[in-house]
């Protein structure tokens, strides 16, 4: 749907209530994968009837769509309405002048550019990306990671996994996401979620105005079996964000516009 001025203030309108609005934003982090509106219900505590009568009223805005895979329906964010919608507001604001609204954006600073892994525990997965990126991008990257509910170490199989592959470890140790906010936190250019539950969980806005991606994997340390089933799941863990990691290094960053860049680190989620 096109936005003008008879169907954008809907869509505002929708967005304007705080629990459409934490929906919305709750898509918006797991964008573009789709989530269940069980998940989404237990995510923000919130009755499934109330959930049902804001996912209706976002989908009639364009906003959001629902696709269904055998009995389950998911829902997630249509991204080019999304567009549409901010390209409708920036441009009737700039009035064709594109000028008035990019001469008031601050020039960024010379530095490496600093991305944020997040995971609940910050004990595997957020661990391993903190350290191989630190590696892969050394000096045009600076990566922190941190845990919504962080453990009190390193899980062991972590820290001997990243000492067999090279990676040093001594400075490496689980923070709370709350050292990465508020007044003297670093502001980050990118943040990327790598558990559902951190995805989930809504932390305060981010200074710098990030991009962000959802890179979910499942938890190494959940796994199950023999000693060497566990292994291989952490095993796993670590090459797959090492596939990710590398091409997210390689890409031509000063040369893409933010809507592109968006759509390369949401592709990164499919390696």
């Amino acid at each position: 749907m096109p936005y003008d001025t008879s169907t954008a203030p809907q869509a505002f309108a929708a967005l304007g209530h705080p629990g459409r609005l934490s929906v919305f934003r709750l898509l918006m982090r797991f964008a573009p994968r789709p989530v269940r509106p069980t998940e989404i219900a237990e995510a923000l505590e919130m009755k499934p009837n109330t959930l049902s009568g804001y996912l209706s009223d976002l989908s009639q805005t364009g906003l959001i769509t629902a696709t269904r895979e055998g009995r389950s329906l998911f829902y997630g964010v249509d991204m080019a309405q999304c567009d549409g919608l901010v390209s409708y507001l920036v441009n009737d604001c700039c009035r064709g002048r594109p000028e008035m609204c990019l001469s008031a954006l601050p020039e960024r600073e010379t530095r490496p550019y600093r991305v944020l892994f997040l995971c609940s525990g910050n004990s595997a997965r957020s661990i391993m990306a903190e350290a191989l990126l630190n590696e892969l991008g050394a000096g045009r990257f600076e990566a922190f990671s941190a845990g919504t509910r962080p453990s009190t170490e390193i899980n062991p199989q972590t820290r001997a996994l990243l000492e067999r592959h090279g990676h040093l470890t001594a400075g490496l140790h689980p923070k709370d996401v709350t050292e990465f906010q508020g007044e003297g936190a670093p502001d980050f250019d990118f943040t990327f979620t790598v558990c559902d539950l951190a995805a989930s969980e809504d932390c305060a806005p981010w200074i710098g105005q990030p991009l962000s991606a959802h890179w979910g994997l499942p938890d190494p340390v959940k796994a199950t079996g023999s000693e060497a089933e566990r292994a291989l799941a952490f095993a796993q863990t670590y090459d797959a964000l090492r596939r990710r990691i590398e091409v997210f290094t390689a890409l031509p960053i000063e040369k893409l516009d933010r809507l592109s860049l968006q759509q390369k680190i949401d592709d990164l989620s499919d390696i």
